[in-house]
């Protein structure tokens, strides 16, 4: 332990960790630049912070404030201790609804200011896209502003009075008429006030420098405003008087269509006198589908607010006529509006990957010009693109001429980062030109502090750093941002990983087959960091469990770019650190669709696990139930499963299966079936023959369906075969030629005889587990026996959801060398889907219930509800599902030590809306996982959608057999 931890540990009351993992959760923010820390400190009060600020300065380290960690230019990094406010000093001290006002420590996150505004009409004004885990003193360190700024200005116009605590430790109140100031500042302002009044742009997004025309006698002297924007390099916050503003009763949502981007940029200055609430645009290459949006190739997002919903619309509607556009669209209904502002908010991580696939870089993310000149600006902008090859998508704040950008900058080779060098400088000169801000909203950092000359002039910078001086004499706070520089290219997080691909197991199709490309992914922008889950959103449960940052999949991620970097994280894949962040991960797979650049944790899980414990004894966990198909096969060809059941519920024996299969003891062992769902099937193979000659379908008996639930395969059989479907199973032996009926065709391969029958499998327990090695002896196994189904047309449908989404992503991505993998995929179909197609002047019949329940995590992030959705409208189940995740997860939820993460998982969403739905309601779970966390937590039967219609189906059979 070093002099400096021991100081830290002796000084302050929270927590204090030079660990490699809190070291490695901070080397990055959602920057181009990583900066490794000494250390991390999470201080619980003013004092704490100040007590840190002692011992840093005499020791000579940096300090560096840190909220959610979103900054774009570098400024959350450091090389010191890192201040991480999201742990303790979190709270919403107080709120006044008469002088709308409230008092926030610098670690709350925005989003929850917002929810206890907003019963008293409130809001407060700024919201970046990031507003669900943006916290306020980042807000005000950057001086953050978001889509609502032509309506309610920057931070720094929110801002009333700040409590800092300055490098040296003297405790400073921030606000007007020089409150709070340290000495010399307002003599140094005094002898420069011609050059404070001439020497700053007039644009409402001017964010570059230091605000020192906030100083100004005419402009009152803010104090707290001026500190507002100076990323941290000038004192630490520990507590904010914010102002609040009335929230329109009502909003109204134009979306309007353009013919591109620059036709858009050129109208949005002329709606800023109808007064809109926001005017941001976006162009189509950020758009995954315009299907929502009227016709166009950009679009302006324009908001009114009134009293009224029908005032609203009036006021959008005047918009929309006022407007030269080729389309447009008014929308008044809130979740219509939240599906729309979705696609805006997304593009912050959608930005990051160009139209095909290559990656794409923030560093000049936000410039600003005169909305006014926008429009021509951004042609100069494309052109200067164009002059340097390269290419990117611009989006963004049109009202207040900020736009976002992210450009697919070369930066892992030399002759690149010289190129994005000097587009830097060549753009600085550009904005400049324009009368533009070299930032616009996320602040200067690392990425433009040393172009500010070309904005201010040597004079002003020098100003700047006279100002820095009066502030932090020891440079103790944040050096190298804002004044004396880092240089724009130096400590790109790139320039550590390795060069060569990475030797791995999956395909990552999507990163050109390199895993450090699939690391890079993760930007940073924290979509995982909320502590909230809306709609059908699931990503990302383990974190809302436990607040720690190492359970995010941001964090999971750093941690994995540490690993390859090598620096400090030294195991490699044998890293105990990786592997205990990992270990929480459900593999829920929600990151592979919440997270902006689909981030696919799940995958990077299962490889790790999968050279970690290579060559090496495994968790019993993974004997136990990653090779579950295994010893489910063995209770079934020993018809032992009355035994094993009768054991099960025998407390001694239960006691010690669990023990040595390194199950948690709070779990109940499932029942396994005493007739399996194919031995039902080879009994009824007459009432199959008769069912008709339909379309032929392949039903998939996964192992849950097969072993531990065959109800649900009985009740699909029944409801396919209604719709007029033909239902086969896929073949148990290697057949020689195409089979016709029910898959069992005896014209064998001859080596089969030898092989023996076997199962189909997806494989999903060997991969959750990491034991691929094994898992593609599966699968392959799996492709011998489907060949003859991969010649027909028939699909495939699957009813466990999680083996849906492992065929359909794992199988082809980890036997990315054998076709029929594909080709398997691409017939995968779940039950719902298999009806709407296969079978679409099918009634199913009535239920006419309210239905609660969860849409599995699998279904949401690869499969897709839609169909589910129209089916259960067809059958009159009313209701929304909820998202989230149950927290069983496969095995994730059985393993011990992992009971009390599982039962909050499923205590977010799940289990309250069980619980408070109404008497009759249909509890939907289709997935084996989510049926058995209700039944063993909340005592309540889910069942299979396929069960329920089949339920109604021997209903309205046993109807018209009365009747007759």
């Amino acid at each position: 332990m070093t002099d400096l931890e021991v100081g830290l540990r002796r000084a302050v009351r929270g927590d204090v960790r030079f660990d490699v993992t809190s070291r490695a959760l901070v080397t990055m923010d959602a920057s181009n630049y990583r900066r490794v820390p000494f250390g991390v400190v999470a201080p619980r009060d003013a004092d704490d912070v100040a007590g840190v600020l002692e011992v840093c300065r005499a020791h000579g380290v940096p300090v560096v404030a840190r909220g959610g960690g979103t900054s774009i230019a570098g400024q959350a990094t450091g090389t010191g201790v890192v201040l991480d406010f999201t742990r303790y000093m979190n709270r919403l001290v107080s709120l006044d609804p008469e002088a709308r006002t409230a008092v926030v420590q610098p670690g709350l996150v925005l989003d929850r200011l917002q929810e206890a505004a907003a019963p008293h009409g409130l809001r407060f004004g700024p919201d970046p896209s990031t507003h669900s885990r943006c916290t306020l003193g980042g807000m005000i360190g950057n001086n953050s502003c978001g889509s609502h700024s032509v309506a309610w200005g920057t931070t720094a116009d929110s801002v009333r009075e700040l409590d800092v605590v300055s490098a040296r430790g003297r405790r400073l109140r921030l606000g007007q008429d020089w409150a709070g100031a340290p000495d010399g500042l307002r003599d140094l302002v005094d002898g420069e006030l011609a050059r404070l009044r001439t020497g700053f742009p007039e644009l409402p997004r001017r964010i570059s420098g230091y605000a020192l025309d906030a100083l100004l006698p005419e402009r009152g002297a803010d104090v707290a405003r001026s500190f507002c924007g100076s990323e941290g390099t000038l004192g630490v916050l520990t507590e904010a008087v914010v102002r609040l503003v009335e929230a329109p009763r009502a909003r109204a949502l134009a979306v309007l269509g353009y013919a591109d981007e620059s036709a858009a940029a050129e109208a949005a200055a002329g709606l800023l006198p109808f007064g809109p609430l926001t005017v941001e645009g976006m162009a189509a290459d950020l758009v995954p589908s315009a299907a929502a949006l009227p016709r166009g190739a950009a679009w302006l997002f324009v908001e009114s607010g009134g009293e009224s919903a029908e005032e609203a619309r009036a006021r959008a509607e005047a918009i929309v006529r006022a407007a030269d556009v080729a389309d447009a669209l008014v929308v008044t209904d809130p979740a219509g509006q939240r599906a729309l502002w979705r696609i805006r908010e997304d593009a912050s991580g959608t930005a990051t990957r160009m139209p095909d696939g290559s990656e794409a870089w923030p560093g000049w993310e936000d410039c600003a010009v005169p909305p006014a000149r926008l429009g021509a600006y951004l042609r100069d902008f494309r052109a200067l693109l164009g002059a340097h090859g390269l290419r990117g998508t611009p989006y963004g704040h049109f009202g207040d001429g900020c736009i976002h950008v992210r450009i697919d900058f070369d930066l892992l080779t030399e002759p690149g980062v010289a190129r994005f060098r000097r587009f830097s400088e060549e753009l600085a000169e550009l904005v400049v030109a324009h009368g533009g801000s070299l930032s616009g909203e996320h602040g200067d950092g690392q990425a433009r502090a040393e172009l500010l000359p070309k904005m201010y002039g040597p004079e002003m910078v020098g100003l700047f750093e006279r100002v820095k001086g009066v502030w932090d004499p020891d440079d103790l706070l944040n050096p190298g941002m804002l004044v004396r520089p880092a240089p724009l290219d130096a400590g790109l997080r790139f320039s550590v990983l390795p060069r060569e691909p990475v030797d791995v197991a999956f395909g990552y199709p999507s990163d050109g087959g390199d895993f450090s490309a699939a690391v890079r992914r993760c930007v940073g922008v924290a979509k995982c960091r909320t502590t909230s889950v809306s709609g059908s959103s699931v990503m990302c449960p383990s974190f809302r469990a436990t607040g720690a940052e190492e359970h995010s999949t941001r964090g999971r991620a750093r941690l994995l770019h540490e690993m390859l970097a090598g620096e400090v994280v030294t195991d490699g894949w044998r890293s105990t650190e990786v592997r205990d962040a990992l270990d929480l991960c459900l593999s829920c797979k929600g990151c592979r669709s919440d997270c902006p650049v689909e981030v696919d944790m799940a995958t990077y899980k299962a490889e790790f696990l999968h050279h970690h414990y290579a060559g090496r004894r495994r968790p019993a966990a993974h004997y136990a139930m990653g090779r579950l198909p295994v010893w489910l096969r063995a209770v079934t060809r020993t018809r032992t499963a009355p035994l094993v059941n009768a054991l099960a519920r025998m407390r001694p024996f239960a006691w010690a299966a669990k023990r040595l299969g390194g199950i948690a003891p709070e779990r109940e062992l499932p029942r396994v079936a005493t007739r399996t769902f194919s031995r039902w099937w080879e009994r009824r193979r007459g009432e199959a023959a008769a069912a008709g000659r339909g379309r032929l379908v392949v039903l998939w008996p996964d192992t849950f369906t097969e072993y531990l639930s065959p109800s649900v395969g009985q009740a699909a059989v029944r409801v396919l075969e209604a719709a007029g479907l033909r239902v086969a199973l896929p073949p148990t032996v290697h057949l020689a030629k195409t089979p016709v009926g029910d898959g069992r065709t005896v014209a064998l391969d001859p080596l089969s005889l030898l092989r023996g029958r076997g199962r189909v499998c997806c494989g999903l327990t060997y991969v959750s587990t990491g034991q691929l090695d094994r898992a593609r002896a599966v699968m392959r196994r799996t492709l011998d026996l489907m060949e003859p189904v991969l010649e027909t047309d028939a699909p495939v449908v699957v009813l466990e959801p999680s083996c849906a989404a492992a065929l359909r992503t794992d199988v082809p991505e980890l036997l990315h060398d054998d076709p029929r993998a594909a080709r398997l995929a691409a017939k995968v179909l779940t039950f719902a889907q298999t009806l709407e197609r296969h079978a679409p002047g099918w009634t199913p019949p009535r239920v006419d219930r309210p239905v609660a329940g969860q849409t599995h995590c699998h279904q949401h992030a690869v499969l897709g509800d839609a169909a589910d959705r129209r089916l259960r409208g067809a059958a009159l189940l009313s209701g929304e599902l909820s998202g989230g995740c149950c927290g069983l997860a496969g095995n994730f939820g059985f393993e011990k030590g992992h009971y009390e993460v599982s039962a909050a998982c499923a205590e977010e969403q799940l289990l309250p809306s069980v619980r408070g739905a109404p008497d009759g309601t249909v509890v939907l779970a289709d997935g084996f996982s989510c049926r058995t966390q209700l039944e063993q937590l909340a005592g309540v039967r889910g069942r299979h959608l396929a069960q329920v219609l089949a339920a109604a189906l021997e209903g309205a059979d046993s109807e018209r057999e009365a009747e007759r």
